[in-house]
């Protein structure tokens, strides 16, 4: 998947290994330049990404994408889905820009592309994310992207958080 400033490299088995290795092994396996603390969320992703793409190696393009900022040549963080279409038609999206990069609108760009991606699969009927429960920049990025707010539930891990739907027009 490619704009005009961003691309989104699926990560397949592979390129999972290579980034559970770390950056000097991924940056040297993509040639590409890692910011310092790229993912807030670690390398857990990564961990359970490759473990279910080993389980089900038909659904590698439904989990992580390394968003890349094709100017500078720049990962600036990480994005994809919980999975492939449920029986339901629905698929779950998630973003995270590195700090350095934020407010320039590629989490914004990100989320058209995922959203671009999910809707071209005939079976996606409803893309679903979730944010914490208040106003903030990822809210703002699923409202400009169509996306409406659902429910405030609790989760066992975040606390409070808001449900968000888009569906297929």
């Amino acid at each position: 998947m490619n704009t005009n400033r961003l691309r989104l490299v699926a990560c397949d088995e592979k390129l999972l290994e290579v980034i559970l290795l770390g950056d000097a092994q991924l940056s040297k396996e993509l040639g590409i330049i890692i910011p310092p603390q790229w993912s807030e969320f670690g390398m857990v992703i990564f961990e359970y990404t490759l473990t279910q793409i080993r389980e089900n190696p038909h659904h590698i393009g439904w989990y992580a994408y390394l968003p890349i900022e094709t100017m500078t040549n720049t990962l600036l963080g990480t994005c994809g889905y919980k999975g492939g279409p449920d029986e339901n038609g629905m698929v779950e999206i998630g973003y995270e820009v590195a700090k350095d990069f934020r407010n320039q609108g590629y989490a914004s760009e990100i989320t058209k592309m995922l959203i671009s991606h999910a809707f071209s699969d005939e079976r996606v009927q409803h893309i679903q994310a979730h944010t914490l429960a208040e106003k903030n920049a990822s809210v703002r990025v699923l409202e400009k992207n169509g996306f409406r707010f659902i429910e405030e539930k609790e989760d066992e891990e975040d606390g409070k958080i808001w449900k968000w739907m888009l569906n297929k027009s």
